[in-house]
């Protein structure tokens, strides 16, 4: 199907005035995302929020969603405000022993470095990519990864090493706030043991609406750590809510206890159902194919860029110190962020060729 890439792009108002090349810090929201959000808060005024109830159908509904877009059942997914959150449940849920292993990779988002430093009695293993195998041991209880690396955008080989770690019972956390939105992702064939997705980068959603894939074998094993009223299998019954021991759902849903982000989710619903009709075979195409046209220009320019089937470039520019220019370009209304020394622009769906002209055009001024 032919994509009217133009007609797209003319859902995110602010590019109009902004070359924005910055996904991997924030997604435009579309203008049906915004408009969601509101029609669910004037909702609330026209039915004085007395259809509450109706509001988790809503939710339901973008489960389904989430569910089509990476490719596993709605009783799979629970909303969450973050990654960290998620991270925070598998932490505290895992029967931990003395000498047990965490490994992740060097340079790893912060998330992925700080959270298992208080995990008490357990190994914490930093590695670089070309060592990983090694540093797998019969000891290794959970591995950590983005699914993009935020600097460099180094995307690991998910399908091959999940099986390798599924085959020796080590659990495989995977932090897809990176990449899930520009990138497919496939839970039926990678089977992560958990999947969080923070929506404000590729997901072009608002701050806090989130959501994470838990498969169900370990859903049978991690219990919920935030308990609250819709804990109980039965907390739609209002008028007669359940009093004592909550008896939990199989469903992921158990994991969030009390009342989610309904407006902020609304948005979200939005921009994955714009997702959902472009294809998330088309957006990824589209998306390397503007990322690989950016590494080129920047080789033109003498910048040493890596190759790599990912939407973000990071490029080393000899000589220029790259905050400063982050900095300029900003105030040329042209977005691109500096980390770690590099230059890092990142490409989405609703950029175009016009958008990489500008940046270059400004970087050799």
């Amino acid at each position: 199907m032919s994509i009217n890439w133009q007609e797209v792009r003319s859902e995110f108002p602010s590019l109009r005035d902004w070359t924005y090349l910055n996904s991997a810090t924030y997604g435009q929201m579309p203008r049906r995302g915004r408009d969601a959000m509101l029609a669910h808060l004037d909702r609330r005024d026209e039915r004085a929020c007395s259809d509450f109830l109706d509001w988790f159908d809503d939710a339901d509904r973008l489960r389904g969603s989430v569910a089509r877009l990476i490719n596993c059942a709605g009783s799979d997914i629970a909303f969450v405000p973050n990654a960290s959150t998620a991270l925070a449940v598998l932490l505290q849920g895992i029967d931990w022993c003395a000498g047990d292993q965490i490994v992740t990779l060097a340079d790893e988002f912060p998330n992925n470095l700080y959270a298992p430093c208080f995990a008490r009695g357990v190994e914490f293993i930093e590695t670089p990519w070309e060592r990983f195998y090694d540093a797998i041991t019969p000891r290794t209880r959970l591995v950590l990864l983005s699914m993009l690396n935020y600097s460099t955008g180094f995307r690991p080989p998910l399908e091959e090493l999940a099986p390798y770690l599924r085959e020796r019972g080590i659990l495989l956390y995977v932090d897809g706030t990176q990449g899930v939105g520009a990138l497919r992702f496939d839970t039926g064939v990678i089977r992560p043991s958990m999947l969080a997705v923070h929506g404000y980068k590729w997901m072009l959603s608002p701050t806090c609406a989130g959501f994470m894939y838990v498969e169900p074998s370990l859903r049978a094993s991690v219990q919920p750590k935030v308990i609250g009223w819709r804990s109980h299998h039965a907390w739609r019954e209002v008028d007669n809510l359940h009093h004592g021991k909550p008896e939990f759902k199989d469903a992921a849903e158990k994991y969030e206890g009390g009342m989610i982000p309904f407006a902020l989710l609304a948005a979200m619903e939005a921009s994955v159902n714009l997702m959902l009709e472009i294809g998330p075979a088309q957006i990824e195409r589209r998306v390397l194919e503007l990322a690989d046209l950016l590494r080129q220009r920047m080789r033109g320019i003498g910048a040493e860029v890596a190759d790599g089937a990912t939407p973000i470039v990071s490029a080393r520019l000899t000589g220029r110190d790259v905050s400063a220019v982050a900095r300029e370009l900003k105030k040329r209304k042209i977005v691109v962020s500096a980390r770690h020394g590099m230059l890092r622009v990142s490409t989405h769906f609703y950029n175009n060729e016009d958008d990489i002209d500008s940046l270059m055009n400004a970087l050799r001024s």
